[in-house]
């Protein structure tokens, strides 16, 4: 299994905190924010890595992280030259993955609890086949991407639904099998103007190969200052294990 962070974006939400600093390179607690993928991979045994970022802020990521050796990772690093969605971004993975499964993180997602165990259930439950998604029980589903459920597989992604199906949010952490490349190929913009992971997620609900784990532990998107904030004190009252 190869793994991808995703960490590009303008992170305008954060001005000026981002407005010469990648948000990934945020401090969370007393670890840049992007440690906490980066341990995430370590704890999945996910060795071989590529971070996706921006051409702004390609150098300050690899200035930080460098070859990986600190971690026991060999990271590879590729530039998202425009801010075109999630979807966009996993596309640049296609040469380095292969034919292997592929996890990919949210590089502004922080979780408190490693994730190994999605790994786990990915590889013995489903077999490696298909994809697998995280979920998150949330206050305000209708500002995140909406799962309805059935026992085992996820049955209908809603992206920001005025009127959510269930309290669930899809939170930035994937599994999937090489078809990705085949489905993110056939993607076509969406009405605001990206390529979207929920539009992956779709086609392999509609193969009906769309399973779920709910996240163990709190979890927090930093997209904004209030969540950013909530995530910095967490990780400061008790660091993930390993940092």
């Amino acid at each position: 299994m190869k793994g991808v962070i995703l960490a590009g974006g303008k992170g305008t939400r954060l001005h000026p905190l981002t407005k010469t600093l990648n948000k990934h390179l945020l401090p969370v607690g007393r670890e840049p924010m992007i440690h906490n993928p980066i341990r995430n991979m370590v704890a999945c045994g996910v060795r071989e890595v590529l971070v996706v970022t921006s051409s702004s802020h390609m150098g300050d990521i690899v200035n930080l992280l460098g070859g990986g050796r600190e971690f026991g990772l060999d990271l590879t690093y590729k530039v998202q030259d425009e801010a075109l969605g999630i979807a966009d971004a996993l596309r640049l993975a296609e040469g380095f993955a292969g034919a292997d499964n592929v996890l990919v993180l949210l590089g502004d997602n922080v979780f408190e609890n490693p994730v190994d165990f999605f790994v786990r259930n990915y590889l013995d439950g489903q077999g490696g086949r298909g994809a697998r998604v995280m979920l998150c029980e949330v206050a305000e589903p209708s500002q995140f991407g909406v799962a309805a459920l059935d026992e085992k597989k996820v049955v209908e992604i809603q992206e920001k639904p005025d009127r959510p199906k269930s309290p669930y949010a899809v939170v930035g952490a994937y599994l999937y099998d090489p078809r990705v490349w085949d489905v993110i190929r056939g993607l076509s913009k969406s009405a605001r103007g990206e390529y979207e992971i929920t539009a992956v997620n779709n086609e392999y609900i509609r193969l009906g190969e769309l399973e779920y784990d709910f996240v163990r532990g709190r979890w927090m998107d930093t997209g904004t200052f209030e969540s950013y904030a909530i995530a910095n004190a967490w990780m400061f009252e008790r660091p993930f294990p390993g940092g």
